[in-house]
């Protein structure tokens, strides 16, 4: 209401602004044109009472009093020319030099009243005024010329005052029509709000999961409509929620059972291949038995003390196992780790250590064994049958971090997976639960350090980790 209350006060305020302008224009134009037949007329009159004919020589001495009495009468300055455009006289000699008109015309406008055209005009801006200057031959009675007459005419609009009156007492009155329509405007809308302020409430006091309460309404009219929608719309709600809710559980049970499946599974594949070889050792090199076997159960025992830890901290509701941080020396660990790997006979093995002054870090040694395992686990995965398998472990102190590379010359990554490699339940391979590398992410993490990776398709892949060196 108040927004085309407005617009109609610009839109008639601009039509009365335009139409005022433009009926000015056309009065003065046709206010001009009657002055100038009134001028003409007069002098035609005075040139038939004196016979009809005067000489242009004389011309200047008989119309010297005629010309200041046309002036008078009808408010405009006139002047007489020569048929050569030379001034003769006028009703005010000061004011042709005021107004800056020639004593002498311009070549164009004699050109123009030569060529037959009735009359010349030009339009001129002078200091605050607009100006009109009409040319035309003054004729005896039998068409002869005898001299030029100019008129010049104020076009100048006395009006404008006018208005901006008119516009003036138009916007007082339409500060009071937007007054009333503000008034009315508001009573309007409280009124029709006032039926929804029951609705507002209800839907500010919805709580997810909880009971909500129908909102009661006996009309049976458009709010009542709305009531009944928000009613259904209320107990589709809570019913989804619950369904929501149910999966929620089952979905996060599921979930706990892959990274229980996944945690378990991760060690298996270095104890089987250590079991093996232990085998083989008791029947290819019996003296050599009783070494090995200590060295096995050392390693045995690791990786069971490992699996239990996780089985315990999962059957505590699926959560991630809990930091127990402590001093290691990383190359240590890392070399004993990829030690388990050694007697698989399709991988090429090597473990390599670069500049290292400080090898010390403060982590959890249960959680980085698994990060080791799960890496070098992906490594031998990612190399294809037909070739031979090569897998790089390298350690490198850079200045406060250590940095473990696990290089392989598998598959590599492609680049349509690079940027999921590390979203749980994301994995490339077909038996896999894509939880290894985004539980490695979080261990690492939680250590204090960060992994990336760097792979080309077809060439292999690098993984990085870097933890921080504990100087306490």
């Amino acid at each position: 209401m108040l927004a085309i209350l407005l617009l109609s006060f610009l839109v008639t305020g601009g039509i009365a602004f335009y139409d005022h302008f433009e009926q000015n224009e056309r009065y003065n134009q046709l206010r001009f044109e009657r002055k100038e037949k009134s001028v003409r007329a007069s002098m035609e009159y005075f040139l038939n009472q004196q016979g009809g004919f005067i000489s242009p020589d004389s011309a200047a001495k008989e119309f010297n009093d005629k010309i200041c009495e046309l002036s008078d009468v009808h408010n405009l300055f006139i002047a007489l020319y020569d048929l050569r455009g030379n001034y003769l006289i006028s009703t005010n000699s000061q004011t042709l030099d005021s107004l800056h008109l020639p004593y002498h015309l311009n070549y164009s406008i004699l050109k123009q009243l030569s060529s037959g055209t009735d009359r010349a005009v030009i339009d001129r801006e002078f200091s605050s005024e607009d100006l009109a200057l009409a040319y035309w031959y003054f004729k005896d009675i039998e068409g002869k010329p005898i001299a030029i007459t100019n008129v010049v005419y104020d076009t100048t609009d006395a009006e404008n005052k006018n208005i901006w009156m008119f516009l003036s007492e138009l916007f007082q009155s339409y500060i009071v029509l937007f007054l009333l329509a503000a008034l009315a405007a508001y009573a309007l809308s409280s009124y029709i709000t006032r039926s929804l302020q029951a609705i507002v409430i209800s839907l500010q006091g919805i709580q997810i999961g909880k009971r909500n309460d129908p909102i009661k309404w006996k009309g049976q009219d458009e709010i009542g409509a709305l009531v009944r929608e928000y009613n259904r719309m209320l107990h589709e709600l809570e019913r989804s929620a619950a369904q929501i809710a149910q999966q929620e559980r089952e979905s996060a049970w599921r979930e706990m059972a892959k990274q229980v499946a996944h945690e378990i599974k991760n060690p298996l594949t270095p104890m089987r291949l250590r079991v093996q070889h232990l085998q083989r050792s008791w029947k290819d090199d019996p003296d050599q038995f009783e070494e090995k076997l200590s060295r096995f159960c050392a390693a045995m025992t690791e990786q069971i003390d490992t699996l239990a830890r996780i089985a315990n901290e999962f059957s505590h509701f699926a959560k991630m196992p809990k930091q127990n941080p402590e001093f290691l020396h990383l190359d240590v660990l890392t070399e004993d780790v990829v030690s388990l790997f050694r007697d698989n006979q399709n991988v090429d093995f090597t473990f390599r250590k670069y500049a290292l002054e400080e090898p010390r870090i403060f982590a959890d040694k249960n959680q980085l064994v698994r990060v080791l395992n799960n890496l070098i686990n992906n490594a031998i995965q990612a190399i294809p049958g037909d070739r031979i398998g090569r897998v790089d472990v390298a350690l490198r102190q850079c200045k406060d971090h250590l940095v473990i590379r696990v290089n392989d010359n598998g598959i590599g990554i492609n680049s349509s997976s690079k940027n999921s490699i590390f979203v749980p339940n994301f994995t490339t391979k077909s038996n896999g639960t894509g939880l290894g590398l985004s539980m490695v992410k979080s261990m690492v993490e939680q250590s204090g350090g960060h992994v990336w990776f760097r792979s080309q398709a077809g060439r292999g892949a690098s993984f990085y980790i870097s933890l921080p060196i504990s100087k306490a």
